[in-house]
């Protein structure tokens, strides 16, 4: 008996031994992705300009990340992960290197997907493919060549169509929006519209545009469960003849991601590999810098943290005929107000 209870003293503690390491490697698992996520944004805080002059009180010490507006001081909230989700305008079944020049496919959806671990939320921040803002050009062998201001959808072609593609596109982004972090990209042909959808179970929508040119069952004012190809031509079509049509299909986009990351988080509640199986699923059709690890550190919070149909905006500006295509002029009061908003916390004692 005594032998007996050996063995199952070595059995019982090497089981916890294993579920103890399993645990603590996982763990570090997640720790080594919020210490890569932090590392991989090339700035650390926006830069602001002050909209208003101030003197800190007595005793008060100002800190380089504080920002004064509407009679109020902000701090950037450093906690915060930012990720570029951006929409490529290729219908391949696998991402391709190309020739560096103007081949890499525009970026016809751009969004940021922002999750803030002190309030538990997530934000998405919608920004239209014709934004006029500085992009950088290259040359067919990759050698910059100068930065002009066009539409900001352009800027992903000017790269090899993967890693420095995205990162010229990141870039435009941060500097469109004052050099905020961002702390991934994730790049996806259109093309696999259809997997993304059918990986959730579907979404539903109230249809917002009559889109039967492209597939019958899209009657405007409907409502339908997407699947399959349907999917893709509610996120993707618009005619190009008829003026600010981006803009109905921004708005097609918006109302799709809300109705998606809902569909998201119920199947991850489900299925807790889901994330992972998505990536795996579109894996060839998409080039992004996130990590495994990271994944692991952040699946939990995109199923735990609070998310309605308000958090998706827009940024607002106007449509102007720029001749041979259409141009956005961003609002730049609603830009900085928005990024107010979601990236600081309001200093209420300075004391």
């Amino acid at each position: 008996m005594q032998g007996k209870g050996r063995i199952f003293l070595i059995i019982w503690a090497s089981l916890m031994t294993l579920i103890v390491v399993a645990l603590v490697g996982f763990e570090a698992m997640r720790m080594f992705g919020k210490n890569n996520l932090t590392n991989k944004s090339a700035t650390s805080t926006p830069m602001l300009a002050q909209t208003e002059d101030y003197q800190p009180e007595e005793g008060a010490v100002w800190q380089s990340d504080w920002v004064r507006y509407n009679g109020g001081v902000y701090d950037y909230n450093e906690d915060i992960t930012t990720f570029l989700i951006m929409g490529i305008d290729k219908d391949d079944e696998v991402v391709t290197k190309v020739n560096e020049g103007s081949g890499g496919g525009q970026a016809d959806a751009l969004f940021l997907l922002v999750l803030n671990p002190r309030d538990q939320s997530i934000k998405v921040i919608g920004i239209n493919r014709n934004s006029m803002t500085d992009i950088d050009i290259y040359d067919d062998y990759g050698r910059y060549q100068n930065t002009i201001v066009a539409q900001i959808a352009l800027q992903h072609g000017y790269g090899d169509g993967m890693e420095k593609s995205c990162e010229y596109t990141v870039k435009a982004v941060s500097n469109m929006f004052y050099q905020l972090p961002i702390h991934g990209y994730a790049a996806i042909n259109m093309s696999a519209i259809p997997t993304i959808n059918d990986q959730v179970g579907g979404v539903e929508v109230e249809v917002l545009d009559d889109l039967t040119k492209w597939d019958k069952s899209l009657v405007k004012g409907d409502t339908v469960h997407l699947e399959g190809e349907t999917a893709f031509y509610y996120v993707k079509a618009r005619d190009v003849n008829i003026y600010g049509s981006n803009d109905d299909r921004l708005e097609r986009q918006r109302q799709y991601l809300n109705g998606f990351i809902q569909a998201a988080r119920e199947k991850s509640r489900d299925n807790p590999n889901a994330a992972v199986d998505l990536f795996t699923a579109i894996s060839n059709q998409m080039v992004t810098n996130i990590t495994p690890d990271e994944i692991s550190y952040l699946a939990p919070y995109i199923t735990s943290y609070s998310f309605d149909a308000s958090d998706v905006r827009m940024i607002k500006g106007n449509n102007q005929d720029g001749g041979k295509y259409e141009e956005f002029i961003v609002d730049e009061d609603d830009l900085y107000n928005t990024i107010i908003e979601v990236f600081y916390e309001k200093i209420d004692n300075l004391d």
